[in-house]
Formats: structure tokens, C-alpha cells, sequence
């Protein structure tokens, strides 16, 4: 008997623990509920609700294989080495299989996991899966790892002409157990589930997502590159929640676009190259997050950016959060957010930057309210992201370079669609209005309020901050 254990891959295909458990034997899959950990690393309820529903699927899915799934529950994650064990010894499984997770925490604790089961004389394997690369494989030629992506892209395409990864099967079926699934419950204690409209916006499960894939590298791949920056376009592919669950996994999204360019990955359609960039943007901020360590201390990348003086500016805080900051794409971006658990990626550079830059209000808060409210939040990109649009990270923008949320909003939403759908307030506005509605007119913006910042002044103000941090002119 072989245990499965199973975090942020929940699903059959492709899934690199689950697989090779099989062709030990049979196969039993635990997933262990942690709500007070959920808490603590701010994972969202739309999030914990999204798991829940993936649960619902997948024991299904391995159903039909007769595979059981059991649910356990832990306090802590210092709980799981003792609750996986009680259970490998009630199955009589002889060992322990799972995927690596690269959290600070997550890390620790699989460690603990390996050596309980190692003392207790049972076989634990551990295997590279929700990555293309173990974190740590591609390195300079000092041996150390890339802090520039693009340097990290062009080491990544020359693994990929030398080895393209295979995607594996699902496990085969085996004979029934006497152990059956774990009831998943409605929900999980102190993450009540969103409403069932919003539910349906992210429709859980292997054939959900593969579905979404499918459609994305059909209709939307080619023209990916010229469409990805316009929110008021379908043209991105949606598949982040679905990747940050594992439901779909980073071989399963190269090998659709491979499909789609004629198994190019560095040349061909730009749309395919692009969406492929996309995903090694994912690989290299989970490399990051383990080969700096202190990303997931809530420190800079950039140890000299902690001496920028941010300002405690609570009002303008709860403004931006609430997308009532009177700058109407930043708004529009933080009303998405609110109403749907999910940002665009352009909107999430610029409403980035307006609170770190022209609110100068440390990049630490809107991480976390980013991932409070993320259906797709994931530490690594949301690190990464949020440090580079503060010129705290990797790879980082300029301090200088500020993104000036009413050009953004010209150039990519220029016809004000996406403003229109999400501050309806603003929808009378003619298009050469609604980017920066005029104020205290017939034609203003009613009861829209007024900016809360000057964007030029501000922008300057940030400047002086970093220059007075030590950054270099």
C-alpha cells in the first residue's frame, strides 16, 4: 500500500506523486485541512473555497479509479508528520509519496514529514512537479541563481531543446479498497464559500480546466501578444487559479501552446512565445523563492530598498482598497478584484504602483490584501510581482520608472470599456472623459470622488523617497 500525499496538485493527469505511487501499488490519497495555516499566510476565501471544490472533483475522479481520497485535519502545520503517520501505519503502506512545495513553511514542514517517516523506517519520495526545473538547477556559470529573468528565460530554453519534459498519464485503475473517500464538508471552518455566481466564474475540476485550456490555445493563443494588455478584451487565458490549485499543470499549458506553434517555444506565433514567457515568469519567482529565502521573511529582494520610508497613510489605504481612489482604471482594476477574485495582469502592475509609488505606501500591504482576496493567489508570483512594481525586487522596475495610471488607461483601455463595466458611475462619460473624469461640472463624475493624489507631484515625491533610501540617481 502506497500513500498520496496531496496539497496544490489536485488532479490526476500529470501529477508526478500521484503517479508513481501507482505503480508501487495500490494507492490511498490524503489531503490534510489546515485552516488555522490558511489564516495566518492570508489565503483567500474564494481561494480555500476553490480547494474545497477541486476536493469534491478529484474524489471523483480517483473514484472512478478506486482510489479513495481521506481528509485529515491538523492545528498547525507541525501537526502533519504525526497525523500522516498515524494513518501510513493504520493502511499498513510502506511509503509516502509527494510533491514539493516551496513556501519557507511548506518547506519545513515536508522536511519534518521525510525525517518522521524515515525514523519510523518507512520510504518517503519527494518529486519536482508543479515546476519545469527543480528550483536551483539552473544557475550562472558561478553557480549561483539568476536574479535577472531574462538571463533565467534564455538558461531555460536551452534545457528545453535538450530535454522537453513528458507529460505522464493518470494512474490506472487498481482493485477496490475497503477504505472509502472522506465526506468533504460544505465548507471549511472560517472560510465561508462565495456566492453561487461566483462559483461559477471558476467552475472546479480536470475538465473545467482543460476545457479553459483548450479554448485559450484554440481561439485566443494567436493573438495573445497584441490582446494580453486590454482588460476589456477575453484574451488572457484565465488559467492561473486552476495552476495555483495544481489542477493543470505547467507541462499541461507548455505542451497546449507547443501544440498550437508547431512545437516552438522560442520562435514561431508571438502569441505562443509570449504565453510561454508567461509561464517561465511562474518558474522563476518559485526559483526565487527558495534560492532567497528572505522574499518569504516579508523582506525586499533588494536589501538597500528597506531603508524607503514608507508612509502610514491608512485612509488612502482603505481608499485604494476599495477602489474609491477617483483614479478610474487603479479603481476598476480593485473593483475586479472584489467581485470576481481575480486581477487582471496589467491592472495588477498598475494598481501596484499606484500604492507603492504615488501613494508611497509600503508594498508589504497590498500583498497582502492581494492575497486576501486572490482566487489564484500564489507567494511566489505575488511576491514577485508586488516587489517588482515597488523597485524593491528582481528584476525590478526603475524607482524612477512610475506607471501613470490615466496614460495606462488610454493606451489600453481606450475606449473605457473595462472602466465602464466596473465604475458604472463613470459609464456616461465620453471616452476622452472617463480615463480622468473632470470634476465639479454637469459632466463630472456625479458621486465619483475626486483623486486623492496628485499623480505628478506624487510620482516626484516617491522619487525623492528612493533617492533618499541611497538609491543610486
Amino acid at each position: 500500500m502506497q500513500l498520496c500525499w496531496l496539497r496544490a496538485d489536485l488532479r490526476t493527469a500529470d501529477n508526478h506523486a500521484l503517479w508513481h505511487a501507482r505503480q508501487r501499488g495500490p494507492v490511498v490519497a490524503v489531503f490534510i485541512v489546515t485552516p488555522n495555516d490558511w489564516h495566518a499566510h492570508d489565503d483567500a476565501a474564494i481561494k480555500v473555497d476553490f480547494w474545497r471544490r477541486n476536493l469534491i472533483e478529484l474524489a471523483a475522479t480517483l473514484n472512478h479509479r478506486n482510489i479513495p481520497l481521506q481528509l485529515l485535519h491538523a492545528d498547525h502545520w507541525n501537526e502533519c508528520p504525526s497525523r500522516l503517520l498515524e494513518l501510513a501505519r493504520d493502511l499498513g503502506a510502506s511509503g509516502l509519496h509527494f510533491n514539493d512545495e516551496y513556501g519557507l513553511h511548506e518547506q519545513q514542514r515536508d522536511d519534518a514529514v521525510s525525517r518522521a517517516f524515515s525514523d519510523a523506517g518507512i520510504s518517503c519520495q519527494r518529486y519536482t512537479d508543479q515546476l519545469l526545473f527543480a528550483p536551483g538547477s539552473l544557475t550562472t556559470q558561478s553557480g549561483t541563481m539568476y536574479k535577472v529573468y531574462s538571463q533565467f528565460r534564455r538558461q531555460a530554453y536551452h534545457r528545453l531543446h535538450q530535454h522537453l519534459p513528458a507529460e505522464l498519464p493518470p494512474p490506472n485503475s487498481q482493485e477496490p479498497l475497503a477504505r472509502a473517500s472522506s465526506s468533504i464538508p460544505d465548507h471549511f471552518d472560517g472560510f465561508a464559500p462565495p456566492t453561487p455566481e461566483l462559483q461559477q466564474l471558476w467552475p472546479a475540476g480536470e475538465a473545467a480546466a482543460s476545457e479553459r485550456l483548450q479554448r485559450f490555445s484554440n481561439q485566443l493563443l494567436a493573438d495573445y501578444a497584441d490582446d494580453r494588455d486590454r482588460p476589456g478584451l477575453d484574451a488572457t487565458s484565465r488559467l492561473s487559479a486552476y495552476l495555483a490549485a495544481g489542477v493543470l499543470s505547467p507541462r499541461q499549458c507548455l505542451h497546449a501552446a507547443l501544440r498550437m506553434n508547431q512545437g516552438e517555444f522560442d520562435g514561431g506565433n508571438p502569441g505562443a512565445v509570449s504565453w510561454i514567457n508567461e509561464l517561465l515568469w511562474r518558474e522563476f519567482y518559485k526559483h526565487i523563492l527558495v534560492c532567497y529565502p528572505r522574499v518569504s521573511r516579508h523582506r525586499a529582494f533588494r536589501p538597500e530598498t528597506e531603508a524607503v520610508q514608507w508612509r502610514n497613510d491608512p485612509e488612502g489605504l482603505a481608499a485604494w482598497q476599495q477602489g474609491q481612489t477617483g483614479i478610474p482604471l487603479v479603481d476598476a482594476a480593485m473593483r475586479q478584484l472584489l467581485n470576481t477574485g481575480w486581477m487582471h495582469n496589467r491592472l495588477r502592475m498598475v494598481s501596484a504602483m499606484f500604492l507603492t509609488k504615488n501613494l508611497l505606501i509600503d508594498w508589504r500591504e497590498g500583498e497582502r490584501w492581494f492575497m486576501q482576496h486572490l482566487i489564484d493567489g500564489d507567494l511566489a508570483a505575488n511576491n514577485g510581482g508586488w516587489q517588482w512594481s515597488a523597485s524593491t525586487g528582481t528584476d525590478a522596475a526603475p524607482y524612477f520608472r512610475v506607471f501613470n495610471p490615466v496614460s495606462q488607461s488610454e493606451k489600453f483601455d481606450p475606449d473605457g470599456s473595462f472602466i465602464r463595466r466596473w465604475v458604472p458611475e463613470l459609464a456616461h462619460l465620453p471616452a476622452r472623459q472617463i480615463h480622468l473624469p473632470p470634476t465639479g461640472d454637469l459632466f463630472s463624475g456625479g458621486n465619483y470622488p475626486a483623486p486623492i493624489v496628485d499623480l505628478r507631484s506624487s510620482r516626484q515625491r516617491a522619487i525623492d523617497a528612493f533617492r533618499s533610501a541611497g538609491e543610486p540617481a
